[in-house]
């Protein structure tokens, strides 16, 4: 029992000293993160520790029955944390009036690319960037096409949060559509 009262002492020692204003940082300067391995004991004895903290943990994913621990930029939740999801594939692009568009919002995505290409050019072509990083599912395009009897295809692909991006579908053969001049 005493430990566990240590434990939960500990716990909130660390979420304190973690809620406290973050130090300035010079231009240039990053943050990083990392997760802990082995119950709570990395590998070669290295634990998360900085000059005014170390963090030592004897079981993960397990609550410590506190309540959440939350400050101005920083919330501590015990449990697993939720892995990022790979890019998925967005489905359902539809026209909701002449020059606007949307699709089924996609669970894995930080960011939308909208490519668009000339009808002429298909099959084989992919399109080139319209629009890139939207957040939400749709976009709009005011371009007319050059001639009567022409008109525009549009792709759209998703960002996952770690910048990977999905696909562009798949081709009437059924290989993957190329995507050889990305959206930056």
């Amino acid at each position: 029992m005493r430990s566990i009262r240590f434990l939960a002492l500990a716990a909130l020692l660390a979420a304190a000293l973690l809620m406290a204003a973050p130090p300035a940082r010079a231009a240039g300067e990053t943050i990083s993160e990392s997760t802990f391995n082995a119950g709570g004991h990395p590998a070669q004895g290295v634990a998360p520790a900085s000059a005014s903290f170390r963090i030592s943990l004897g079981s993960i994913g397990e609550a410590l029955g506190l309540p959440d621990l939350a400050g101005a930029g920083l919330r501590l939740q015990p449990g697993w944390v939720a892995g990022l999801r790979p890019p998925g594939e967005v489905l359902n692009l539809r026209f909701t009036g002449p020059s606007a568009f949307t699709w089924n919002p996609e669970i894995s995505a930080g960011a939308y690319n909208v490519y668009r290409g000339a009808l002429g050019t298909l099959p084989g072509s992919t399109g080139a960037c319209l629009a890139a990083g939207l957040a939400a599912p749709g976009a709009s395009d005011g371009a007319l096409p050059a001639a009567p009897g022409t008109g525009f295809f549009y792709l759209v692909t998703v960002r996952n949060r770690l910048g990977e991006e999905g696909g562009k579908g798949a081709a009437s053969s059924g290989q993957p559509r190329l995507n050889p001049a990305p959206c930056p």
